[in-house]
């Protein structure tokens, strides 16, 4: 079993536990007395949808290239401020429903609890707390369903005393109205700013006493108690409170065990298609999971702790990211603001992709739906974008976008804003998918916003004076260069995150126009575009320039590693096809982390994915211990550095996801017509065995590897599947038939 687990309650939010239907999520707290459970409903974002549009974006962009090309950056950057930024500058911001409160009535007396225990069973996605007080044992448990969209908590008592409490729905005032339907549910109705929403809490099981008296819900003399919440907002009904209520109250007297039941089926179709265990470790389930992580930092020798922070990231995003639901913003569903750092929406220059770097290769491909249909709303709203602000057909988006699919620049942050390739970069996943599931009917669907993506790049490249086709005006996400007269600098024509991109995006455009037999014209336009956007060039100190000018930057470790795109997630940058390509990738990788960098969770979970590449698996490793100590939350939820924001650290998702991904990576690679089989595999995990990994090419691997050798290959191809099989120096070139299993030895002789 799977399982965090503390001896004590939490405290703080960071300390809490998650649960989600992937629209509905929950931070339980786990305290015997006056319990918390913070709850979101992923559709509450302030504000209503605007055109952000700046009118004088078109008329003042050839100035600014001007400006640019003639290396006057400063100027550039202020005529940019006034002309391209989104008025108003930012976009809506996700928010936090409230929580839920229990307040338990013990008898007189009644003091600490003679033992207790929290825990997260990460096999069944429930929440459990234990707790022994005066000679009963009490009990709660929670999950959050998605075949029922509700959160379900259950409160048992055994022994001499019963289960009294009050519990009441919480959101300081800023709420409209709260009230009492019958004598067991209450509803909280109120408007984000922009939308309404609702919430409806109701005791739908209860061998006691049950009652509603102004605001609260009240049990008496009970042994066994099951509440439902579920909330609602006008993004996608007429009636909120309508909606919430009639999601709890059809299942009043229903037993929770049948709750559970529907519950569990749904949720292990997805969680139990992967299975991934290391060897023996240094500690076991016997320690508490935030004394196991304290002590990872010191020993990094707990390797079972590996496993289980693998599989609690693949439990966020089955709990966060579900089909007909919004995408994981940067914290997933899990918000306890009401204005959060960076609005907890869906920055786009490198948060969101990572979101889902994972669910290809850990077979969780069914959690990209929210993903494309947000990039279908943006499709939209970045043809507009499109037009107004660079006067170009096609599709664009800039570095953020919200509930809304806001397309128009975020923020006045010049490292960050003026940039044009987030909607480039989200559409690679179109190709990425495709290339895991072989589902043509899928990349059909979504062809459009691939040539779109293209299309813009066509209007919007300009030639240098070397005849180049760049982006410009445009940025190296988010970071910053020195100039020769000592300025700092931020704007520029074609950085090499850009050029790298755009590789990629004309790439993929044209491979799926071969893969689906497409007589397009703009095929030909991509084929030459390609050939015409400047290549990745190396500097004298033999680093990959992240500008096309050898700069100073002011921050030489800094968390983004943009110009390493064609390194991962792409696949311009091989050590097998562009060595000194590689080699140089690797001098600036060095370079970073001598200066420091990898501060953030993410930017250490980009760095274990790019030594995987390299195939360095004891470098890997190393910052995957960095990741879980120096990055992660007691819960297992990853954080990022943020000194003004209350304790200091905010929860941010994609370190865990990503992190998810490297290790993963570790375990099998598939780009460029190659599957290499253990390709960066460190001493620390050298025995385990895997089962569920997917690779491209629309197959899934099943393998068992003993000190550090790789003992069996399964692999199980459900599509024709031809490509190089590479492990350990050797590579054979295989043929596998859809549908037809194949064995191989340790030596990759085909067994059967």
């Amino acid at each position: 079993m799977k399982e965090l687990w503390y001896q004590k309650p939490a405290v703080y939010w960071e300390e809490a536990l998650p649960v989600g239907n992937g629209r509905l999520g929950g931070m339980v707290y786990g305290n015997w007395k006056r319990e918390v459970i913070q709850l979101n409903e992923e559709t509450i974002w302030s504000g209503k949808p605007i055109d952000r549009h700046n009118p004088d974006a078109l008329t003042h962009l050839d100035e600014i290239r001007k400006l640019v090309f003639a290396g006057n950056i400063k100027e550039a950057e202020q005529l940019a401020d006034y002309a391209l930024t989104g008025l108003p500058e930012s976009m809506r911001a996700y928010q936090t429903f409230g929580e839920l409160l229990i307040e338990h009535d013990y008898p007189e007396g009644v003091a600490d609890p003679e033992s207790y225990r929290r825990s997260l069973n990460l096999d069944q996605a429930v929440v459990t707390s234990k707790w022994t007080l005066g000679g009963t044992s009490y009990q709660q448990e929670v999950f959050a369903s998605v075949p029922d969209d509700v959160l379900s908590v259950r409160l048992q008592a055994e022994g001499t005393d019963k289960l009294n409490f009050s519990c009441r729905l919480e959101r300081g005032k800023l709420y409209d109205r709260i009230y009492a339907v019958d004598q067991n549910t209450i509803v909280l109705e109120g408007n984000s700013g922009g939308l309404l929403f609702a919430g409806a809490l109701s005791c739908i099981t209860c061998d006691g006493e049950v009652e509603t008296i102004g605001e609260y819900l009240l049990v008496r003399n009970a042994s066994e108690v099951v509440l439902l919440f579920s909330a609602a907002t006008d993004f996608r009904v007429e009636n909120p409170a309508e909606t919430a209520l009639s999601l709890v109250r059809k299942h009043n007297g229903e037993q929770w065990e049948t709750l559970f039941k529907r519950h569990l089926a749904d949720y292990e179709q997805l969680y139990g298609k992967l299975e991934l265990e290391f060897g023996a470790s240094g500690a076991d389930d016997r320690v508490p999971t935030d004394e196991r992580i304290r002590r990872f930092a010191e020993t990094g020798t707990d390797i079972d702790l590996v496993s289980l922070y693998f599989q609690f990231g693949r439990y966020l995003m089955i709990s966060g990211s579900r089909r007909g639901g919004l995408p994981l913003t940067l914290q997933g569903i899990w918000n306890e603001d009401f204005t959060p750092p960076w609005e907890s929406k869906y920055t786009i220059n490198i948060n969101l992709e990572m979101n889902y770097w994972p669910a290809e290769i850990c077979g969780l491909e069914e959690c990209t739906e929210p993903f494309f249909a947000l990039l279908k709303r943006m499709f939209e709203n970045g043809k507009v974008t499109a037009a107004k602000m660079y006067g170009c057909r096609g599709f664009m988006a800039h570095h953020n976008t919200d509930i809304y699919a806001d397309t128009a620049p975020q923020d006045r942050y010049i490292p960050a804003t003026y940039w044009v390739l987030g909607g480039a970069w989200m559409s690679l996943h179109i190709w990425e998918h495709y290339q895991f599931t072989k589902d043509l009917d899928f990349l059909a669907e979504h062809y459009e916003i691939l040539q779109q993506a293209v299309q813009f790049f066509e209007d919007f490249l300009v030639e240098d004076l070397n005849g180049y086709l760049v982006t410009c005006p445009s940025v190296s996400p988010e970071n910053t260069y020195i100039l020769k007269n000592g300025n700092q600098g931020r704007m520029c024509d074609a950085p090499t995150m850009d050029n790298q991109i755009l590789w990629q995006l004309f790439d993929s455009f044209i491979s799926a126009a071969k893969e689906l037999e497409k007589e397009d014209s703009l095929v030909a336009v991509a084929e030459q575009m390609k050939k015409r956007i400047p290549g990745p060039q190396i500097g004298s100190e033999g680093l990959l320039l992240e500008w096309k000018e050898e700069y100073e930057e002011t921050e030489p470790g800094h968390r983004h590693i943009s110009h390493l795109y064609g390194l991962f997630p792409g696949s311009q940058i091989t050590p097998e096809d562009t060595p000194k390509l590689a080699e140089a990738a690797r001098n600036t990788l060095d370079k970073r982390l001598k200066y420091g960098g990898g501060q953030t969770g993410w930017s250490r979970a980009w760095i274990i994915l790019l030594w995987n590449r390299f195939k360095e698996g004891e470098l890997a490793y190393e910052n995957l211990k960095k990741l879980i100590s120096h990055s992660t939350f007691s819960n297992m939820m990853d954080f990022h550095p943020m000194g003004e924001y209350k304790r200091g650290n905010i929860f941010q998702i994609d370190g865990n996801l990503g992190g998810i991904t490297g290790i993963a990576e570790m375990l099998v690679q598939s780009h460029n017509g190659r599957i290499d089989i253990l390709p960066a595999l460190p001493k620390a995990l050298g025995n385990g065995r895997v089962k569920g990994l997917r690779v491209r090419g629309n197959a899934s691997v099943e393998m068992e590897w003993q000190k550090g050798k790789l003992k069996q290959l399964l692999l199980l191809p459900e599509s024709d599947l031809e490509c190089k099989l590479c492990y350990c120096g050797k590579a054979v070139v295989i043929a596998l038939t859809k549908n037809k299993r194949c064995l191989f030895d340790g030596e990759l002789n085909m067994i059967q």
